[in-house]
């Protein structure tokens, strides 16, 4: 037996790096996946219907805008509209800001950032989490980033939101408790994705003598530890942030 066997998923951001990875173990794992974008791609749609074929499981596409409400309850009516119990939310889609100091940090950006990486995930996961409350019962997980705890190698705005996102996950796994549905975080360290491919590669050769591991991590890597805290193997973890990031100790590193 697959550990998602008769499980019923919904990721956000599934479109590619660290999404797409965690849509591919899922349905590896046997469990039905909505698999949330912002716009519908038919690229994307063939993907999903091959990993379907590949290993026989379903993968539904779902497609708002997270900043959109009204889009976004759209996308949560889609969802409730097949009659299945929802039993894993992982809130992965989000975006990254120009690095910028503290000092030099326009307050737009900063407003731009929350909206996406942290109100819109806030009411994504108040409607997906009434429908596991009726289930009683389900994982959610969030994806986060050692910059919450570290504040490194990343812009202020990017370091404040992921800490929010931190506590906020704390408050829900307390209140979500009591009707079985545990709450938690995957912290990534700096991994391979294409949304560091534009990064300077002095200040990424930097980092390595800061991991342990020297080296950076894969998104299989990251989907992996979000599918341990998702799956029934984690049934008493709840409130937690898992740092997934090769033994990343800042202090050591060149920058």
């Amino acid at each position: 037996m697959r550990l998602l066997d008769h499980k019923n998923a919904v990721v956000t951001g599934s479109n590619r790096g660290i999404g797409r990875a965690i849509v591919e173990v899922f349905a590896k794992q046997g469990a039905t996946v909505f698999a949330c974008a912002r716009t519908k791609n038919t690229e994307f749609e063939a993907d999903m219907h091959g990993l379907e074929e590949q290993y026989g499981c379903e993968i539904i596409p779902v497609y708002f805008d997270l900043c959109d409400s009204e889009g976004l309850k759209e996308g949560v009516k889609k969802i409730r509209g097949r009659k299945l119990s929802i039993d894993i939310l992982v809130n992965n889609a989000g975006i990254l800001s120009e690095y910028k100091s503290f000092m030099m940090m326009p307050i737009g950006n900063v407003r731009k950032l929350f909206d996406v990486d942290f109100f819109a995930q806030m009411e994504f996961t108040q409607l997906i989490g009434r429908m596991m409350q009726k289930n009683k019962g389900g994982s959610i997980v969030y994806i986060s980033s050692i910059a919450s705890m570290d504040a490194f190698f990343s812009s202020y705005d990017y370091v404040a939101c992921k800490a929010a996102i931190n506590a906020a996950m704390k408050q829900q796994a307390r209140e979500l408790g009591k009707s079985k549905i545990r709450v938690n975080a995957v912290a990534p360290g700096i991994v391979r994705t294409d949304m560091i491919e534009h990064s300077d590669q002095d200040h990424l050769d930097s980092i390595l003598p800061a991991i342990m591991l020297q080296r950076f991590g894969t998104k299989e890597e990251i989907a992996n530890a979000v599918l341990f805290l998702a799956s029934d193997l984690a049934s008493y973890i709840t409130g937690q942030v898992l740092r997934v990031d090769g033994g990343t100790n800042p202090p050591r590193a060149n920058w």
